[in-house]
């Protein structure tokens, strides 16, 4: 019985590669350092209060009110 090669030593090699890379995303985190990773600034989405100021300064770094239904741009123009 003849077995077909499926890529040879590199593809075996490139699934190791892939496989220590995916496992050495994962990190055990100490209690103490716990603390600094709860902290607001490291939260993707941000507050309430922080989403309005950022979309206020884009809005006028743009010099346009974008997609909140108000007509008019940064020209003053309706």
């Amino acid at each position: 019985m003849v077995v077909a090669n499926r890529g040879g030593p590199f593809m075996r090699d490139l699934i190791v590669v892939l496989a220590l890379l995916c496992a050495s995303a994962c990190a055990r985190v100490k209690p103490h350092q716990r603390q600094d990773l709860a902290r607001r600034s490291m939260d993707p989405a941000g507050d309430a209060g922080e989403r309005k100021l950022d979309g206020h300064v884009e809005e006028y770094r743009e010099g346009s009110m974008g997609g909140t239904g108000a007509g008019g741009g940064g020209c003053g123009c309706n």
